[in-house]
């Protein structure tokens, strides 16, 4: 994949990338601004830079899944509303004027409320709705936002009207336009903070997102943009920041501090990068983290060149957390110098709901909740996937039955109808339930969160090994005498729920006694040990099936058919269509955890 190496051009012509310039931010607060003078006559200068990421659409305080208010084991808030209250609460103490709000990405995707903007009542229809996510982010006084990974779900047209409906720039230096390989977004923005001494600071703010788009979101992305890695992005952009004249060098990067990669070695480019760019790139000051979904109030790395310390923040997902990056600079030699930056987070579930969103989005917000509470059939029992991460349950067999019977129809007519159809699927929410009687759009939802779409490839009986063996790893190594406490018996080496797949279609045992790499056993198809040449039809979402997970195989199987609607739109059809969902039709125990031949379970 080729870097960027030409001048970037303030306007582009094929993609209208350009610098997103900013005067002096806001009004002037309740307080003067943050300006003194020391023993010594030298001036200083105190501002924070507040930042959200990974807010996936959440605005209220409010899970559209299971139809009531966000609730978690930590009692956590999630929602925009929240962290507006905090962000007023800041503001007010600091000074309007002497303040920035940020985001890190993946806006637009995760919820109910961002799916119906999207595909029910999009926002790209001739006269359409403005984005909720924009248009409580306008209401807050966003700043900058880099583009996340999610951005792309729903394809470049929903982004580019979404990006035409914010009052704030959305940033990504390293996503460029295919063919010239120019910025095809604003690479970064420029603020001014008004001082009362010395000239005003300018705080740039560099936006990068992450190369991984270029795999998870390849249908939407490719010949059309390309992804570059971070660390180079970010060393061509800092040094032209600072001959510009920013005094403050601010990333905002939609990728995790910890250097590693989920799709292994199909990029060159590092998908949580934040750290890297901290450490290999001078003169960045502060990096607001995301995508990684967790929480890091502060975190220090040391630049190898300068030996100074470049502050991280990683504020909790969906409107959790708040961070303030805390300035302190100092006026000398006719120029300002940040002499301190420190890190910190505020909690959602300490404050209300600001008033004003909830105002400004309370018709939107009902629209949707009787939008996924329609009655789309009946259930014959109940189904839950509490348990779905350690045994065969019922619900995950159900996305697998309605993913195979698509694709087998699908398929109808063509040479490969005849192959005998697998299916892959991983347990998204431990949450996820689907009640006895009526069933409603949100409970067939809750079961499949994300946007992903449905393809078909062609694997053998020996790669199908290899896969289920790769998600094997899962398990905790567990000795045959050992008490098994399913609480400790998932999510080896920090493998999420989502990148273990179960597999109908075949019976296999996954022996956890074993180490990893050695744990399948028992692998038949039709009661018969499965051959290693025999020819399966694979179906599978395009998450995995574009790399992600780092699944051995499933990204270079030659594809046999592909849909653009989303899984979960597919599951909605189809109870729509049977009317009925009747557990008995189609759940069985395929796969056990075993420890050397007996059932752990």
């Amino acid at each position: 994949m080729p870097l960027n190496r030409r001048k970037f051009l303030e306007k582009s012509a094929v993609t209208g990338a350009g610098v997103a310039l900013a005067g002096a931010v806001g009004a002037p607060g309740a307080q003067a601004a943050e300006a003194r003078e020391d023993k010594r006559g030298a001036k200083r200068y105190a501002f924070t830079v507040l930042g959200t990421t990974d807010l996936h659409g959440n605005v209220f305080n409010w899970d559209y899944f299971t139809d009531k208010e966000f609730d978690d084991k930590d009692h956590n808030d999630i929602g925009l509303a929240k962290v507006s209250t905090l962000v007023n609460r800041v503001r007010e103490e600091k000074g309007r004027r002497n303040t920035l709000l940020i985001d890190a990405g993946d806006t637009i995707q995760g919820t109910q409320l961002s799916y119906y903007y999207a595909k029910v009542d999009p926002i790209t229809a001739e006269g359409g709705p403005v984005h909720p996510m924009a248009q409580a982010m306008n209401a807050m006084g966003y700043d900058a936002a880099a583009l996340g990974n999610h951005e792309f779900n729903y394809g470049i047209p929903v982004l580019r009207k979404f990006e035409q409906q914010c009052r704030f720039p959305l940033l990504g230096a390293n996503a460029l336009d295919a063919k010239t390989l120019r910025p095809a977004f604003a690479p970064y923005s420029m603020h001014r903070l008004r001082t009362p001494c010395g000239r005003d600071v300018k705080v740039a703010v560099l936006g990068l997102t992450n190369p991984g788009i270029a795999i998870w979101d390849k249908a939407n992305v490719q010949g059309k943009m390309t992804f570059p890695g971070l660390e180079e992005q970010a060393a061509k952009w800092v040094p032209k920041l600072r001959s510009m004249g920013a005094d403050v060098v601010i990333v905002s990067a939609h990728s995790g501090s910890s250097g590693t990669s989920s799709y292994g070695d199909q990029l060159p480019y590092i998908e949580n990068a934040a750290g890297l760019v901290a450490e290999q790139v001078p003169g960045i000051d502060a990096i607001l983290v995301g995508h990684a979904h967790t929480e890091i109030p502060e975190y220090f790395v040391t630049n190898k060149e300068t030996g100074k310390r470049v502050v991280l923040s990683e504020p909790l997902k969906w409107g959790q957390r708040l961070t303030l990056f805390d300035f302190e600079l100092v006026w000398e030699k006719g120029r300002w110098t940040v002499e301190k930056v420190g890190a910190q987070v505020l909690n959602s579930n300490t404050v209300e709901e600001d008033p004003k969103i909830v105002r400004l989005l309370s018709d939107e917000h009902e629209k949707v909740v009787a939008y996924v509470n329609q009655v789309i059939g009946t259930n014959a029992a109940e189904m839950t996937s509490a348990e779905a991460p350690y045994k065969d349950v019922p619900i995950i067999d159900l996305i697998n039955h309605i993913q195979a019977d698509t694709v087998k129809q699908a398929l109808a007519g063509t040479e490969h109808a005849a192959l005998p159809v697998l299916s892959q699927a991983a347990c998204f929410s431990r949450s996820a339930r689907i009640p006895a009687g009526e069933v409603t759009i949100r409970d067939v939802a809750g079961l499949y969160v994300f946007e992903n779409t449905l393809e078909a490839r062609l694997m053998t009986g020996a790669q199908m090994k290899a896969y289920l063996e790769f998600s094997a790893s899962y398990f905790v190594q567990t000795a045959p005498g050992a008490a098994v406490d399913p609480a400790k018996l998932t999510n080896a080496n920090g493998t999420p729920d989502y990148n273990y797949d179960v597999v109908s279609g075949l019976s296999y045992e996954i022996d956890i006694a074993k180490p990893a790499g050695s744990r399948v056993t028992n692998v038949r198809f039709e009661g018969q040990p499965l051959a290693d040449d025999a020819k399966f039809v694979f179906a599978v979402n395009n998450y995995r099936a574009n790399g992600g997970g780092n699944f051995p195989h499933v990204a270079a199987a030659p594809l046999l058919w592909s849909n653009s609607d989303e899984i979960r739109n597919t599951m909605i059809a189809w109870v729509k269509a049977e009317g009925a969902i009747d557990p008995a039709a189609f759940a069985a125990v395929d796969w056990k955890l075993t420890r050397n031949g007996t059932p752990v379970f």
